[in-house]
């Protein structure tokens, strides 16, 4: 992997230079200690160290901070502090910083706080000073109400300092703790991520992870090895693959660092600076939003799959979707996308997996999206094509009935505007779950093709006309009649809009249209929650 980078060489040079002049004046020669100091600063842990992390390609704290603001924005805070400890030799083996960069910025114009931990220095181990700059980062962030990024390599607590590590640690989980929902919190995991140090990222709102060259976990290969006598590998235990797909505790990988930051760069677009603002507008010229490829989607054949994908893509902005957990509990999609210019949060079960139906990883993937949507104002959209709950002891024996809660919570509980958009199927209590009007959706459109029912036709007719059935001298026959029968009166949308249930049958074409009109007319929704300290959501 090939990084075009800043000149760090030139730059110290620069800074040396400066300091080499022979003018006694007081202040010249007190300029020249300064610039050699900095000079020190921007090398980290020496040149040598910083040739290391490059053949392993990954770049240095410094370069990634490069990359991610934009160009002459970072201003640096607390460049010169150094660690205070003496045990085990480390009052010879002092950095300036301690092997972390902190300071702030923007992205596209945009005001964030960032910390970049430095492998180069002593591994990038925490400790208490480097703890401080981090706490001091995040509390500017919080005090000025702007996003804190952090990009993680680090080898975990710097044993040398002991429980001060420990300390440290949990200095940092506090402040996680205290901004969430406050301000956005985004990490970057781009090395080893292990211990204690893990629950930093894991207390933040999305995680990033590169491929290959990071990981996180608990604990190590060798512990596992010993305690539990399972040979594995870090990739294995924790690597991005791992956590993208089989955890769920990453949301985002990508290939190499570059792509990891453009990620990042690319999810700020959609989210505001923190929970006062709303969610992000950008300019937008109204022209003809009818789509008719939406009325080419939905099969004859009720059963038969199709990538729900398609549909959020043709109603969107074009090429605005932006995925979020994609390669996690794929029977469910979540993320960001624009609206008629408006950033808004998309949740849609996907038929073309798992027939869409709602499961524990899919349940509590929706759950954390639609909280944090919530949190920062960004308005939620639902396509909803479910046709349950997944039945079974897997399911059942996991917690489905307690995750399945989270996600009604947190549809229960948000206040932003929502719409929900019927395509096909919405059964059973997974229609309720699913944004439906009973637990506060705003706005309910159907699709011609919607099915609104406690059950599909087929399981319906084999409870309600068992007896008639059963008694029927063609029992296939019957069978089939009633279930046409049931299907007549129920699959379709009709009544549950005479209900109200469901504001307006649309045809699919129309779709992006009437959201639009909808979400406008929904923009200064105000809803005022019983007073109480927080809810209790199932965990």
């Amino acid at each position: 992997m090939r990084f075009i980078l800043p000149d760090l060489d030139k730059i110290v040079l620069n800074l040396k230079s400066k300091s080499q002049g022979n003018n006694p004046a007081f202040m010249k020669n007190k300029i020249a200690q300064l610039n050699e100091k900095k000079a020190e600063a921007l090398l980290g842990g020496g040149k040598e160290r910083i040739e290391k992390q490059h053949q392993k390609g990954k770049l240095t704290a410094r370069e990634r901070i490069h990359f991610l603001l934009d160009e002459g924005s970072f201003e640096e805070i607390g460049m010169f502090v150094t660690h205070r400890s003496t045990n085990f030799g480390l009052d010879k083996t002092k950095f300036l910083g301690d092997g972390v960069v902190t300071g702030y910025g923007t992205i596209e114009g945009r005001a964030v706080y960032v910390f970049s931990q430095d492998f180069t220095v002593l591994g990038g181990s925490l400790a208490e000073a480097h703890a401080q700059k981090i706490c001091r980062i995040m509390d500017l962030a919080m005090e000025n109400g702007a996003p804190v990024i952090g990009l993680n390599d680090s080898g975990g607590a710097r044993i040398q300092e002991g429980v001060v590590s420990l300390g440290g640690y949990a200095d940092i989980f506090y402040k996680n703790t205290l901004a969430s929902g406050v301000i956005p919190q985004l990490s970057a995991i781009m090395g080893p991520c292990a211990g204690g140090a893990v629950y930093s990222p894991a207390l933040t709102d999305f995680i990033f992870m590169v491929e290959n060259s990071s990981y996180m976990f608990v604990t190590g290969p060798n512990v596992v090895k010993t305690v539990t006598h399972e040979e594995v590998t870090s990739e294995e235990l924790g690597g991005a693959s791992t956590h993208s797909t089989k955890s769920g505790v990453t949301h985002f990988t990508s290939e190499n660092e570059l792509a990891c930051i453009q990620g990042l760069k690319t999810l700020m677009r959609y989210i505001p600076q923190n929970c006062e603002e709303e969610s992000p507008q950008y300019a937008y010229e109204p022209s003809d939003e009818t789509r008719p490829s939406l009325n080419e989607i939905i099969p004859q054949n009720p059963n038969q799959p199709y990538d729900i994908k398609e549909v959020i893509s043709a109603t969107l902005d074009k090429d605005t979707f932006f995925e979020v957990h994609k390669d996690y509990a794929e029977n469910i999609v979540v993320g960001f996308g624009l609206l008629g210019g408006k950033s808004i949060g998309i949740v849609a079960n996907q038929p073309a997996f798992l027939a869409g139906v709602l499961d524990n990883k899919a349940s509590e993937k929706a759950a954390r999206f639609v909280r944090y949507c919530d949190c920062f104002n960004i308005p939620l959209l639902v396509f909803e094509d479910v046709p349950g709950f997944l039945p079974g002891t897997d399911q059942e024996w996991n917690g489905i009935i307690k995750n399945g809660a989270k996600l009604l919570y947190a549809f229960c509980e948000a206040t932003v505007p929502r719409i929900t958009v019927i395509t096909r199927k919405a059964y059973g209590g997974a229609y309720d779950v699913m944004n439906s009007k009973h637990i506060g959706a705003d706005m309910n459109y159907a699709w011609p093709s919607a099915e609104i029912a406690v059950m599909g036709a087929k399981g319906a007719s084999e409870i309600i006309f068992k007896r008639e059935i059963s008694s029927a001298e063609n029992p296939e026959a019957k069978w089939q009649e009633k279930e046409a029968e049931y299907a007549e009166l129920f699959a379709n949308p009709y009544n549950a809009a005479a209900r109200g249930y469901v504001d307006e049958v649309i045809e699919p074409q129309h779709t992006r249209e009437k959201l639009i009109k909808a979400f406008g007319m929904l923009k200064n929704k105000a809803v005022k929650l019983p007073k109480k300290k927080h809810g209790n959501i199932p965990m």
